[in-house]
């Protein structure tokens, strides 16, 4: 017997609230969550995987909308191959595009450590205020 999760047991399982996986059944992107005779959701581990390709979406700023489409998609059978293919495409960039942000600011960050340390360690932010005027005064 294949295993079923209540709607608890799979938002622990993903470490999600259940008031989100009703959000996410309101909004449409859940049509292939079962459910009992009396109307309670059961999540197999399909259901379990299909949401975290829904996350990774949604943790790349996907809005709920685009997500919505890709569900559709999915539901739509192979037809709709070239369209999921070009939206991950898509997706891939906009996170490449994150990550090299990401990277700028951890440079920043970095470099704002090593300035704090090296004035802990001096006792003192005038260390590198003499760089700085030293610096301003051998510029060409």
């Amino acid at each position: 017997m294949t295993k079923e999760y209540s709607i608890s047991e799979a938002a622990k399982e993903l470490d999600l609230t259940p008031y989100t996986l009703r959000y996410y059944d309101k909004e449409g992107l859940l049509p292939f969550v079962e459910r009992t005779s009396s109307g309670i959701r059961r999540f197999k581990k399909s259901d379990i995987d299909a949401l975290k390709i829904i996350e990774c979406l949604k943790s790349t700023g996907m809005p709920i909308k685009e997500i919505k489409h890709f569900i559709d998609w999915c539901s739509a059978g192979d037809s709709t191959l070239q369209q999921r293919y070009d939206m991950f495409i898509e997706r891939k960039a906009a996170v490449e595009a994150q990550m090299r942000e990401l990277q700028k600011t951890m440079e920043v960050i970095e470099h704002k450590c090593f300035y704090y340390k090296s004035a802990l360690e001096a006792g003192t932010e005038d260390i590198h205020k003499e760089v700085q005027i030293g610096r301003a005064f051998t510029s060409p």
